[in-house]
């Protein structure tokens, strides 16, 4: 889906009747993670007062351990979810806490709504595009939020750095951006197109 057009789909979930599925393709968006990345999430990932999500090796494309810096809307998300939880451990996305929610179950949401030919996947090149058009936020920071792995492995070995605040910033931007109603995204470009590092939002406990 092109990212201009991601905002509108966000408000229609938004304003829908609340299912987990439609929480879970939201949360997805908001963070611009692979679909298997938000349906095996667990209560025990998350530290909702830093907003930090802390995604495990494991369950990572890369192997490697991914540090999601939580948008304020992606936060208010999960608190909703939080006040509807049995267990503490269980998983996030979930009807029963223990089963996770079936892999075509956010691509279903998009062809209930008549929209073909768009997979949850692709939303983060939507939010790839995004970040290269509307921002000036580097590219490295970008595919950090997307864990993309460095295919240089001698600037891999030297790059330790995992631009975490900038990323924040960079993920504030793009929440901003997908709350946008449809009048303000028709007036020119956003906020981020004019500052290269935007102050994070804080997030209340």
């Amino acid at each position: 889906m092109p990212y201009a057009d991601v905002p509108a789909l966000m408000q229609k979930l938004a304003a829908a009747s609340p299912t987990i599925g439609r929480e879970a393709l939201r949360f997805t968006i908001y963070n611009a993670v692979r679909s298997n990345e938000t349906r095996f999430a667990v209560w025990t990932e998350f530290d909702l007062d830093k907003a930090i999500w802390t995604i495990p090796g494991e369950r990572m494309k890369a192997g490697e351990t991914h540090v999601v810096p939580l948008s304020a809307p992606a936060v208010v998300l999960l608190r909703k979810r939080w006040n509807e939880r049995t267990s503490d451990t269980e998983l996030v996305f979930s009807n029963d806490g223990e089963k996770p929610i079936s892999d075509m179950t956010m691509t279903k949401l998009l062809r209930d709504d008549g929209i073909k030919g768009v997979t949850v996947h692709g939303f983060r090149s939507a939010f790839t595009d995004w970040a290269a058009e509307r921002t000036r936020f580097p590219k490295e920071v970008a595919d950090k939020a997307l864990a993309h792995k460095l295919p240089n492995k001698v600037e891999a070995a030297y790059r330790r750095t995992d631009f975490f605040d900038k990323r924040r910033s960079l993920m504030a931007r793009w929440a901003e951006y997908l709350d946008r109603t449809e009048t303000q995204n028709g007036k020119g470009k956003d906020a981020a197109a004019t500052a290269s590092e935007p102050t994070a939002l804080r997030v209340a406990a």
